[in-house]
This record gives C-alpha cells, sequence and structure tokens, in this order.
C-alpha cells in the first residue's frame, strides 16, 4: 500500500534546512490550518451565514461577499503567527507590515472566484511567498522570479493544496478523516501535445487580432494549420483552471482586450499571476503575458493588472509567437504593461 505522508511530514524532509527554508515551511503550514477553517466555512455554505454581498469593495474595485471578508481575516490572522515582514491581500490597499524582522513577504488572494462560489464551482487561495529585500515594501515589486514558493488551495468536490516548493510541485489533498493534507500527487507535470484551450468566447469582439488568430486556428481543427481538433473550455475560476492543466494539459488564455479597464489585462499580477506562473514554470509548463514572460515581470502599484496566458510550453509559445507578428496590440495602444518598466511609472 502506498505510503501518503501529512504535509508536515513531506515538509520536513529532507533533515538539512536553511534557515529561509525553515521560515517558508512555518508560512505554508500556517496556510493550510487557515485553508481548513475556510474549507469548512465554503462546505457549509449558507448554513455558516455566508451568504451575498457585504455591500464593500475592495481596493480594486470588485464587489466583495461576505466570504472574501472572512477568508481574509483567516488568512491574515494566520499569517500575524508565521515569520512574516508583511503581508499584501487583495483586500487591502496597501501592504501590511507585521514583523519588520521576520525573513519572508507573502502576497495573497484570500478567495479567487467567490462569485463562482453560488454555482457550487470550485474556487481556490492564490498565495506568493518571497524572501525580504533590503526594504519591505519594495519587495512586492521585484520580478516574480524572487519567489522562494507559491501555491493554491482549492475549494471544490475535494480541497487540495498545489505546493510549488524546492524546485518542483506536488499536490496535497485534505483528508477530511484527519483533517491533514496528505500527497497524493508528486512532481507534476504539465502534458505538452494536449490539445484543449480555454478563453471566454463571449468576448470574441474585444480580443486583438492576435488572440483571434490564435483561436480561429484551433477552431479550423483538422482543416487548419494546427492539424487537430481542439476542445474548448472555460470555467471562470483561474485556480480551477490551472488545476486543470496540471492534470490534463492545454493552454489557458485571459488577454488584454479593448474594453476599458482591461487594456492591461483582468488578473493581478503580485498575487494570482505570478503564483500561478511559478507553479506552471515549475511543473514544466510557461506562462506569459502574450510577449514577456510573467515571472520576468515587475509590479508597480500593489493591486497591477496583466494578460495571463498559461498551460504548456508549445502551446503559450505558439501564442506568444502570434502575438509578435503585429503591432500594435491595439489600435492607440496604450497598454503600459508593453513599456519599459520601472518601479513607479
Amino acid at each position: 500500500m502506498e505510503i501518503r505522508p501529512a504535509l508536515h511530514a513531506h515538509l520536513e524532509w529532507p533533515t538539512q534546512h536553511s534557515p529561509l527554508r525553515v521560515a517558508t515551511v512555518a508560512v505554508i503550514e500556517a496556510l493550510a490550518v487557515a485553508a481548513i477553517e475556510l474549507s469548512r466555512i465554503i462546505a457549509a455554505g449558507p448554513l455558516a451565514g455566508i451568504v451575498g454581498e457585504s455591500g464593500g469593495v475592495n481596493p480594486d474595485g470588485d464587489r466583495q461577499k461576505t466570504i472574501d471578508i472572512v477568508a481574509d481575516r483567516l488568512m491574515r490572522d494566520a499569517l500575524r503567527a508565521a515569520p512574516v515582514a508583511a503581508v499584501l491581500s487583495e483586500e487591502v490597499e496597501l501592504p501590511e507590515t507585521l514583523d519588520p524582522d521576520a525573513p519572508l513577504c507573502v502576497a495573497i488572494d484570500p478567495l479567487d472566484g467567490s462569485a463562482n462560489l453560488e454555482n457550487n464551482i470550485s474556487i481556490g487561495t492564490i498565495f506568493s511567498i518571497r524572501p525580504k529585500g533590503n526594504d519591505i515594501i519594495s519587495t512586492f515589486f521585484e520580478p516574480g522570479t524572487a519567489q522562494c514558493a507559491a501555491g493554491c488551495f482549492i475549494y471544490g468536490p475535494q480541497t487540495v493544496l498545489v505546493l510549488a516548493l524546492d524546485q518542483r510541485v506536488d499536490c496535497f489533498t485534505l483528508d477530511p478523516r484527519t483533517g491533514e493534507f496528505v500527497l497524493t500527487a508528486r512532481d507534476l507535470r504539465v502534458a505538452q501535445d494536449t490539445p484543449e484551450f480555454a478563453i471566454n468566447a463571449s468576448n470574441r469582439r474585444h480580443w486583438s487580432g492576435q488572440v483571434r488568430n490564435y483561436i480561429d486556428e484551433c477552431l479550423a481543427g483538422v482543416n487548419g494549420e494546427r492539424g487537430q481538433d481542439f476542445n474548448m473550455r472555460w470555467i471562470g475560476s483561474l485556480v480551477a483552471e490551472a488545476y486543470r492543466i496540471l492534470m490534463r494539459g492545454g493552454v489557458f488564455l485571459y488577454p488584454a482586450d479593448a474594453r476599458q479597464g482591461y487594456r492591461e489585462g483582468r488578473l493581478r499580477l503580485l498575487y494570482e499571476a505570478h503564483p500561478i506562473a511559478l507553479i506552471m514554470e515549475w511543473a514544466g509548463g510557461a506562462a506569459s503575458s502574450g510577449r514577456s514572460r510573467i515571472l520576468e515581470l515587475s509590479a508597480r502599484t500593489p493591486h497591477q493588472r496583466v494578460p495571463l496566458i498559461m498551460g504548456s510550453a508549445r502551446a503559450v509559445r505558439d501564442v506568444d509567437a502570434i502575438h509578435l507578428t503585429v503591432e500594435p496590440l491595439f489600435e492607440s495602444s496604450d497598454a503600459p504593461l508593453f513599456a519599459r518598466r520601472g518601479l513607479f511609472r
């Protein structure tokens, strides 16, 4: 019978750890405890009093639900007890300093996709861990390559932790009998040849010509340039889309488009795109804005948005190649993501 170590035992191996890794493990374990409690609340739904919108909005203009506020409180309370110098949450305008002497900074989306909860669709928590720099706040404005770990908890039919640590990606499933996460998949690898794409096709009229060209090639099937039939998927929950790609392969596109507020993309760089990109790359996949590797991008503001294309390295490379064939991305494009980057442009 296969031995499935619990998360704590798995993180404690090997026995020799640097102080930074010891601190990273402490952060992961603190978040896991909070995620178990959040999973219980989500599973109860209305029975736990989790209903509707709170009436507030987060710093990026998204309407908050009661569960967003609960998730934010649980995750930030957990991080206050961990070796964390500062935390940046989607639900708070600026980073919060916790322990200035601690070695790590964390960016977190406490509950990604909460609008899908009323439809009983998988939602999740996304987190990014990086070593504290000389200045706490500027740590968040370093490229995504500075991350030392990242992951996401997925609250669905099973509660799952996808963890990027030690240059690989492992998967843990919450055992409801013991209340512990146990290892269920080691060293996940993204399949390279799955003919499957995910995009919100209702926005086609707003896409750039580059995105339309790529999707049209996929839709042409065996009669088109790609020479095979493609399946189309769309869940509308980033963690669920990422998990499907880890399990099945394919490519996911949430591009910039011509609508007001979407020209820089819609997903947040620091606590959505950066951690998901680390997961993809360490699992042998790729993540791009269409023109730049996500992990090489630096944020200029705490809640900066970005386009995201993720999945198999081959598929992401194909999308990038189409983006490079035509300029500009949009007519009279003012998308600063593709301009020269600085800390505060």
